[in-house]
């Protein structure tokens, strides 16, 4: 009888076994009994709500947690090398340092180019905003500027119809570039009453609550307790409110006072003709072979923290019990600075890629863009170059609200109507409701020239100083599309660039549902899958079960 029961007992588990090898894994889709959902964030949600999945939670995210417990269970992957081309990066902080990565072929701080490649001591990545005073350049002007300058001795007093079929095209842009550089002089006045504003309700704010907190010392959690206490001080109430959501909002005095120069530099600085935006870099901006300026300083205490978050996101450490986790441990971040205040220079643009694709990144984040390009074709030879290396390449759609089918949006893939890369991914935001706010208010759209949406707004990431904060943007939708063709390159490493840009594409979640590209109060609704090329959310378990399947045929 013992040997009856060892005898099915081992029948069962044999069963469970050759089932665990041979079970099939199905894609996810957006299924109509779970769609079309509002969620209220619990607090743990709300540091990782991105990384959820859609049927087993009901909340859009990418199914990364997923992909973990199932398809990657005891698999090693492979290191791949993620350039991110934005601000200065905080390298030291806790949740990043480890993420870094390292240039072998470099003895730090020697003053010496070791490896020959034109960049001193570039250990971790370069900055191109830099100079060897370690100086830095923090603002840019805009590029509508910039075309304003280089043909208004040209174009001045002339019409459209007196022009040849070449200067024609040049006059359209010329003339937009004008419209678009007079419409930001107009917005300096508001710009200026709202800063100023920002700062008067602060101080206002803080006097008032000088007679409760005599020593200006109190959190959220006393405003809170003072709020119950005075009821009916409608005037009490409404300094509470104020106050406790700009502490909500990280509106201190050091933000308001950075808002406040921010204001006085735009309109110094980035809209003066006056202003010589390279003086401190001390290249010649009008030659690509003076290449070799900048320097190796990738932190400091610069006022534009953009990178952080971004970086964050894409390859904060994992499982370390810190912080929160990024997409992948086999990420090695390779920070290029190339953003400041303003519009990004198309010749940082263009030398920041060759070096990233020169230095063995697999794939470049490019969270950032702008309306107008002087040298778009300093910029497409660079990225055809990453394409010629077998490069990725991924972008931010823009946050303007705005079709980018029809309105300029740089770095892009289209020339003249035509697709002319194969490794590039534009991507739009989505948030995680699930109705007609999935796509963000603020996100670009385009059927032709947005490919893919990911997470883009109420994102917990890494901050300056070993912090955390929550962000939004497509800059930060577009990271998590990197990690995620990271991750795929990690385990699936013979797939190509190409291959993985169909991979991310055909794998996402598609849904079927209508979402507002117009205002809150004047809805606009249409089908989710017309905003983009694909018309779906990245989605990491589906992409690994894709990027299975290919590899085997290759």
């Amino acid at each position: 009888m013992k040997k009856q029961k060892h005898f099915l007992l081992f029948s069962v588990l044999l069963v469970l076994v050759s089932c665990t090898k041979e079970r099939i894994y199905t894609p996810i889709s957006a299924q109509t009994d779970i769609i079309k959902r509002i969620h209220t964030l619990s607090d743990s949600e709300k540091k990782d709500w991105h990384l959820k999945d859609i049927e087993l939670d009901t909340i859009p995210g990418i199914s990364l947690q997923r992909a973990y417990d199932s398809l990657l269970v005891n698999k090693k992957g492979k290191e791949v090398i993620v350039a991110v081309l934005d601000t200065k990066l905080d390298i030291h902080h806790e949740d990043l340092k480890d993420q870094l990565w390292v240039n072998k072929d470099e003895i730090p701080n020697n003053n010496i180019d070791d490896d020959n490649n034109g960049y001193v001591d570039d250990i971790h990545g370069w900055n191109f905003l830099g100079n060897t005073k370690k100086e830095d350049l923090l603002y840019q002007k805009y590029s509508c500027l910039r075309i304003v300058e280089k043909y208004e001795p040209y174009f001045k007093g002339k019409q459209k119809k007196s022009l040849t079929t070449n200067d024609s095209l040049l006059f359209v842009k010329y003339n937009d570039a004008r419209e678009a550089f007079n419409r930001r002089i107009k917005y300096k006045k508001s710009d200026f009453a709202y800063a100023d504003m920002l700062l008067k309700s602060l101080a206002d704010r803080e006097k008032a609550l000088l007679a409760y907190f005599p020593k200006g010392k109190y959190n959220l959690s006393d405003l809170d307790s003072l709020k119950k206490v005075h009821p009916k001080n409608k005037e009490l109430q409404r300094d509470i409110l104020i106050r406790s959501n700009f502490m909500k909002w990280g509106y201190t005095q050091e933000f308001m006072d950075l808002n406040k120069s921010d204001v006085i530099a735009k309109y110094g600085k980035m809209l003066n003709p006056l202003y010589n935006e390279r003086d401190i870099v001390g290249d010649n901006s009008y030659d690509l072979e003076d290449a070799f300026y900048g320097n190796a300083v990738l932190f400091g205490d610069v006022p534009f923290r953009h990178s952080i978050g971004v970086s964050g996101l894409l390859g904060a450490t994992r499982n370390n019990k810190t912080g929160i986790n990024g997409i992948s441990n086999h990420i090695k971040i390779m920070p290029v600075v190339m953003v400041a205040s303003g519009d990004e220079h198309d010749k940082d643009v263009a030398l920041a890629i060759r070096y990233a694709v020169d230095n063995g990144a697999q794939i470049i984040n490019m969270s950032w863009g702008k309306n107008f390009s002087l040298h778009s074709d300093w910029v497409k030879d660079a990225m055809k170059y990453a394409e010629s290396k077998d490069v990725l390449l991924v972008t931010a759609a823009g946050n303007d609200s705005s079709d980018n089918d029809v309105k300029n949006v740089y770095p892009d893939d289209n020339d003249n109507g035509k697709e002319y890369l194969s490794n590039f991914i534009s991507v739009g935001a989505t948030g995680f409701d699930v109705n007609d706010n999935l796509k963000t208010s603020f996100s670009n759209f385009g059927k032709e020239n947005v490919d893919l949406y990911a997470p883009g707004t109420s994102l917990y990431t890494t901050a300056t100083k070993n912090a955390y904060k929550s962000g939004r943007g497509t800059s930060y939708a577009s990271p998590i599309v990197a990690g995620v063709a990271a991750l795929v390159k990690s385990y699936y490493p013979s797939l190509t660039a190409v291959q993985i840009k169909r991979v991310l594409l055909e794998s996402g979640v598609s849904y079927d549902i209508d979402v507002n590209i117009g205002s809150r109060k004047k809805k606009k609704l249409v089908p989710f899958s017309t905003l983009s090329k694909s018309g779906k959310i990245v989605n990491a378990y589906n992409a690994l079960l894709m990027a299975e399947k290919i590899s085997k045929t290759n």
